[in-house]
């Protein structure tokens, strides 16, 4: 990892060819401590010298090379001598490119298949021939002849040169996916191109990025006032103590109460940021003018609106009361923004904006994104670099309507505080249960269904509440949790029989896709 104009500078690029997994091999390779970025496949080859990566990994993509229109590679990638390392679509594509022979599978292979070993050297360095390596494969086509100089490294009974390597020019190609959980040893694989092969230094480590981010938000925000919009959420809160570190008391964090948060969550922010972190923080409780702009409000579309409308109307109030403000922190992650970095080279830490996330035009900041290059797991590796509360850090998501979107219907304060009372309930039951950092939200949602119940001699006709609770990696796919019996049975319980107004619960079984994680 090395800095250049302000920009961290990619160790590994990785040129994206559409696969499903671009952002899993990135992930793979960072979790080497080796610092990567995702590019279009677009680029040309003085775009890559400029950005001065230490190697090229291709990756995988739906394409056949033989579509029309399918993506390909710039030649001149091939004389700048990086070491480059090709996945599924990626080794087709090499093959193509440097005079080889690809054709349509006469069976294709969608899953798990099985390889043998044939070169114990290069990425298989580690193992020796004959050896069966499990693995996973998506492609329709495959490699018939290799190009000139290449020799195969494995095979498969469906894919006879199932891997290649040209030593001399330290090309590498794989038919099958590396990045995958499926491909066990792909790991091993990935680590002997990143340190035998290209000789990477495992030095992308959060202490690192803390002291290149401070020292790069320092340089750039200059003598300038700057403004955070907090949510307390784990991204913005991060990013926010880093912009501390880096010029103290010039940043004004604003954490607006929208009224649609959790039970106790207000006081929480204001008591963590306020008091214990000592940040300077603008309390501004707007809770009775969004509720106000909601009423009657039933599509969810709209909820978000002008949940978003208000949020700028009081932002934009509070920040012109602070002055000369050329600077917005925003908790801006990199899975958000590696479309852009795809088209525009490598991300800066300040960018010039005029409308970000809605903010008014006249507002006229600069964007600061501490956290624009982090993926969430080494956002909360920053934050304790940055000495931050574990508890502040494994906070599950929150979206940014609040319980707006999980209050179906039209919001009221009766129904939010149904909501809350049960939301908390759950809180404590997944915590106390040991499962509140193995799910990735835990939540309930308040349904706009009545149903009759009995409740000692009474005859009762109310809410019903669903729990929801899903595992993931990124939020990008989930899956439902399953949850053990006891545990849903005594939050069940528990709902039913101190929150006033519900009297039935539900679990929703749905996953991510077809369903989202959020009801609305």
């Amino acid at each position: 990892m090395h800095a250049r104009s302000g920009s961290l500078t990619p160790t590994i690029l990785i040129i994206d060819y559409g696969s499903q997994y671009t952002q899993l091999i990135a992930r793979r390779i960072r979790e080497q401590r080796v610092y990567c970025e995702i590019v279009d496949c677009g680029i040309k080859a003085d775009a890559v010298a400029a950005l001065q990566p230490q190697a090229l990994v291709l990756s995988g993509g739906p394409s056949s090379v033989f579509d029309e229109g399918a993506p390909g590679i710039d030649p001149k990638l091939f004389e700048l001598e990086l070491p480059i390392l090709g996945i599924c679509y990626g080794m087709q594509l090499l093959c193509h490119a440097l005079g080889g022979k690809v054709s349509a599978a006469t069976h294709r292979e969608y899953g798990p298949a099985q390889i043998t070993v044939l070169e114990a050297d290069g990425l298989f360095a580690s193992f020796v021939p004959d050896d069966m390596l499990a693995v996973w494969m998506s492609h329709g086509d495959r490699v018939d002849a290799l190009p000139p100089g290449f020799v195969a490294s494995a095979q498969s009974p469906s894919a006879p040169l199932a891997a290649m390597a040209d030593k001399t020019r330290r090309i590498y190609g794989l038919q099958f996916h590396p990045e995958v959980a499926h491909t066990p040893q792909g790991t091993e694989l990935l680590r002997a191109f990143l340190f035998e092969i290209v000789g990477c230094a495992p030095d992308w480590t959060p202490s690192s990025f803390v002291e290149w981010s401070v020292q790069a938000v320092a340089r750039d925000a200059g003598a300038g006032q700057v403004i955070c919009g907090l949510s307390g959420g784990v991204d913005s809160s991060v990013a926010a103590v880093l912009v501390e570190r880096a010029i103290g008391d010039r940043l004004t964090c604003i954490f607006v109460d929208n009224g649609l948060l959790r039970k106790h969550e207000a006081a929480g922010v204001v008591q963590m940021f306020r008091d214990q972190m000592q940040l300077k923080l603008i309390h501004v409780d707007a809770a009775e003018r969004f509720l106000t702009a909601l009423a009657g409000v039933e599509d969810p579309e709209e909820k978000r609106k002008v949940i978003g409308r208000v949020f700028i109307e009081v932002f934009d109030e509070e920040a012109a009361k602070i002055g000369d403000v050329g600077y917005l922190v925003q908790g801006t992650l990199y899975p958000d923004v590696i479309e852009s970095i795809s088209s525009k080279g490598p991300s800066a830490v300040i960018k010039s904006h005029h409308n970000v996330g809605g903010l008014p035009e006249h507002m006229k900041l600069k964007l600061i994104e501490p956290l624009r290059e982090l993926f969430k797991d080494e956002v909360r590796e920053a934050g304790v670099t940055l000495g931050m509360p574990h508890d502040m850090l494994w906070r599950q998501p929150f979206p940014g309507p609040g319980l707006a979107i999980r209050c179906l219907g039209e919001v009221s304060e009766e129904k939010l505080r149904i909501l809350r009372d049960a939301d908390e309930i759950l809180d404590d039951v997944i915590r106390s249960a040991g499962l509140y950092e193995s799910v990735w939200q835990s939540f309930c949602v308040l349904l706009p269904v009545r149903s009759v119940g009995v409740m000692g001699d009474g005859r009762t006709y109310e809410y019903t509440i669903c729990v929801r609770a899903v595992e993931s990696r990124d939020g990008m796919t989930a899956d439902w949790a399953r949850l053990p019996y006891e545990v849903l049975a005594r939050a069940s319980s528990r709902i039913i029989n101190e929150v006033r107004g519900c009297n039935r619960v539900v679990y929703d079984i749905s996953s991510k896709p077809p369903a989202t994680i959020e009801w609305e």
